[in-house]
């Protein structure tokens, strides 16, 4: 790993600054680290963003669950807050990693690295959530992007995540066990925003599968699923699992995911 300047600021105008200065944010460190140790990514200068409290925190308020960028995976797990509005992100959050990645990980930071297996990708776009940063909003269907790719633009930080409240949701995971990310993961929901089934680690970015919508706003049931298909072009097959595979899981793991 490469020698790098390294600030721990306390409050978002410094960490703007030393973005603009051409820093990087370090949120919890579980995939940039990685991928540093591996010489995947050398920056020069490193901004940690542990230090900002503004950045930290769970409310709940009309019908809404606002999630501040470096709140950890624990801490949402935990929140009696999120477990009452919306119990199935709760319950996502509990199933990421291990304990250890769980109290170093922060819901920004695995939104903004967008990684294909990531859990937290398919909580916000299968609840239609808004991405929050520095200078505006992003709908959660436009900011996933492609492989590791978002709509963040060059030293744009992301501040919050906010989720509406839902009438229903639920979250089904087949986890490959060593890494413990999503092989294929489904989250549903029934809300503001419609029926959104929302499928990571099947592909290269997290997507919606339309055909299992159209069938759960017509009967919100796992019934409703049965028979149901989605294609294998374009999804993920590697040494875990084929596309067909993983295409195959799908509505499976959306049918339980409705209970």
């Amino acid at each position: 790993m490469q020698a790098f300047q390294y600030s721990t600021p306390g409050s978002v105008a410094d960490v703007k600054a030393a973005l603009a200065a051409g820093a990087q944010a370090l949120a919890g460190g579980q995939s940039l680290i990685a991928a540093m140790k591996l010489g995947l990514n050398s920056p020069e200068k490193l901004v940690d963003l542990g230090g900002v409290k503004e950045l930290r925190g769970i409310t709940v308020s009309g019908g809404t669950v606002k999630i501040g960028a470096m709140t950890t995976h624990a801490e949402v797990a935990a929140s009696a807050d999120v477990k009452k509005a919306i119990p199935a992100l709760a319950a996502l959050a509990g199933g990421i990693g291990d304990r250890q990645v769980r109290n170093r990980g922060t819901i920004g930071g695995s939104v903004a690295n967008a990684d294909p297996a990531a859990d937290y990708p398919a909580a916000l776009v299968g609840l239609g959530a808004t991405v929050h940063t520095d200078q505006r909003e992003i709908a959660a269907d436009d900011f996933f992007k492609g492989l590791f790719e978002t709509a963040l633009k060059p030293g744009e930080l992301i501040t919050a995540v906010s989720f509406p409240v839902p009438e229903k949701a639920g979250w089904q995971k087949f986890k490959q066990p060593a890494s413990r990310f999503s092989l294929v993961g489904v989250f549903v929901s029934k809300g503001p925003k419609g029926v959104r089934v929302a499928v990571t680690g099947a592909g290269p970015s997290v997507f919606r599968a339309a055909d299992l919508e159209k069938r759960l706003s017509g009967s919100w049931s796992g019934s409703a699923l049965q028979g149901a298909t989605v294609k294998a072009d374009g999804l993920n097959s590697d040494l875990h699992g084929s596309a067909e595979y993983r295409a195959a899981l799908i509505p499976v793991l959306a049918a339980r995911a409705v209970g």
